[in-house]
């Protein structure tokens, strides 16, 4: 390993050669300086990994030499050592960006332990990380091979996003193909459960999940009280995205519920958003609303009526009035002029607000080559998306909330993933375009790449014919046509896809905030 060398400015240094000597017995290389002027000098002329500057030396003080060495170069951690613990002191250090601070007399081990926190940490936390992991990975892929309830898919699911966040910050590729392949079979495992109990759940809704439509009844409405409630969907938003926007949230208002909910198949807007806001499946949308569903085979838009279904679902659920916002956010000039207008939402019980951006973030990874080389994989996915947030005027809406006596809930209609592995299907002219869900006449396919659903009415969804059925894709596939099967590889191989049954596609997180 290579050796850490450490610079060390105080105007009393001889004093503190019995510290300087156990450094250099445990390897470390320190040079000193007796004021900031000279230690400056040595800064610039060589490198160091850590420097103690000692507060009051005559001519430059601490927190002066601090200022230059960070000028110089402020990656290089810096340890202010200092008599005086007066608060201003002490303000002036922090917000001078100093990276830990020792109140003198300090004792040989109080140095030690700074120094491996400052300059070993990362080694420290990959080998309490790595092998905190490989325990974990024994248990989770015991845990893969039982009989798991909707719950315990949610810890599992949990458990997986909390391993790839941490392992993210690692730069052990070994590990990262380690949680890929885990994470590859918990979806097999997941699709299998799906499988077996989907139906079972429209059938006894009793023993099921919350489910899209069951969403406002379960998690909303109860919370409707005196006090307004904003509620949130951000389009296409995978609990991974959540955990990492999470933390700015977390800022302005105090997280008083993390909870989830399954998304209804096909995990896609069309149907999973609209039967959030009917409240009800989409077989019963048609029925209820035969001028505004809108199947796979109509022309025109999927989505256009979601305020007259929340309506309907007020007046039916509820049973009483209750005054109501929606505002739909299809780019930046409509979150601000949303913004600007807040003000005349307040006396409402209820405010829906649906963002498109993630949505439209994952169609133009598909559809753009610098999009694509942007978020070229599920990190690179995140960090497009966190970025987004951080500059959105959906953070600067969150804000102005924070400052009111409000409730916020954050959810999606369904997640996304990353496909990559072509799955041959045949079908007529009609059969829908999504790429992990197909639904026509005497589709034929491999019925072990597919979950099928032979009469749609069974999963409470509209049969267009009498021999219409659906194909839903599983883990990471993507429906393509054998006779266009390289164009579709080539275009669609690796982009972030949604219609079909993962975990990250049907795990759907929905929190709920309070003002703090």
């Amino acid at each position: 390993m290579q050796e850490t060398t450490i610079l060390w400015a105080d105007d009393e240094i001889d004093l503190l050669k019995p510290h300087i000597l156990f450094l250099t017995e445990k390897g470390y290389k320190v040079k000193t300086a007796t004021n900031g002027s000279d230690a400056l000098e040595l800064f610039r002329n060589d490198y160091y990994d850590l420097v103690f500057l000692d507060e009051n030396m005559p001519g430059l003080t601490g927190l002066e030499t601090l200022t230059q060495i960070k000028a110089i170069n402020a990656d290089v951690p810096i340890v202010l050592i200092t008599k005086n613990e007066e608060e201003p002191m002490m303000e002036d250090a922090i917000g001078s960006k100093i990276d830990d601070y020792l109140i003198k007399p300090v004792n040989p081990k109080q140095i030690l332990l700074t120094i491996k926190k400052l300059t070993e940490n990362k080694r420290l936390v990959t080998e309490k990380t790595t092998m905190a992991y490989q325990q974990d990975f024994r248990t989770l892929g015991m845990t893969l091979n039982d009989n798991l309830s909707f719950q315990e898919w949610v810890d599992v699911y949990k458990k997986l996003i909390y391993w790839e966040l941490e392992l993210e910050r690692l730069e052990d590729a070994g590990m990262h193909e380690i949680l890929t392949l885990q994470k590859a079979e918990a979806n097999v495992q997941f699709c299998k459960f799906i499988e077996k109990n989907y139906l079972n759940w429209l059938k006894n809704p009793d023993s099921s999940p919350i489910l899209s439509h069951q969403l406002f009844k379960k998690k909303v409405f109860p919370k409707l009280d005196n006090t307004p409630v904003f509620f949130i969907l951000i389009d296409n938003l995978r609990y991974d995205q959540f955990k990492i926007i999470n933390p700015i949230i977390s800022e302005y208002f105090r997280l008083e519920e993390e909870d989830t909910y399954y998304s209804i198949l096909p995990t896609a807007t069309q149907y999973a958003r609209n039967a959030i806001f009917a409240g009800l499946m989409p077989l019963d949308m048609e029925k209820r609303f035969p001028g505004m569903w809108q199947n796979d085979e109509d022309e025109g838009g999927k989505n256009l009526h979601e305020e007259a279904f929340m309506a309907d679902q007020i007046k039916r659920v509820l049973r009483k009035d209750c005054k109501f916002s929606y505002n739909k956010i299809l780019n930046i000039d409509e979150g601000r002029a949303l913004n600007d207008s807040i003000n005349n939402l307040m006396n409402n019980e209820l405010n829906v607000v649906v963002y498109n951006f993630v949505d439209m973030l994952s169609h133009a990874r598909t559809d753009m080559q610098m999009i694509r080389e942007l978020a070229s994989d599920d990190a690179a996915y995140r960090s497009l998306t966190l970025s987004w947030f951080e500059h959105s005027p959906l953070l600067d809406l969150l804000k102005f909330l924070s400052q009111k006596q409000v409730k916020v809930i954050i959810t999606t209609d369904h997640g996304t993933i990353k496909v990559k592995n072509p799955s041959k299907i045949i079908g007529d002219k009609n059969t829908n375009t999504n790429l992990r869900y197909k639904q026509g006449k005497n589709l034929n396919f491999n019925a072990k790449e597919v979950f099928h659903i032979r009469n749609p009415h069974d999963a409470m969804l509209p049969k267009l014919h009498v021999s219409s059925s659906f194909a839903f894709a599983k883990e990471d596939s993507y429906f393509v046509y054998p006779n266009n099967y390289n164009h579709f590889v080539n275009f669609y191989n690796e982009t972030f896809q949604h219609g079909g049954i993962s975990l990250e596609e049907m795990i759907i997180p929905v929190i709920t905030y309070g003002v703090k």
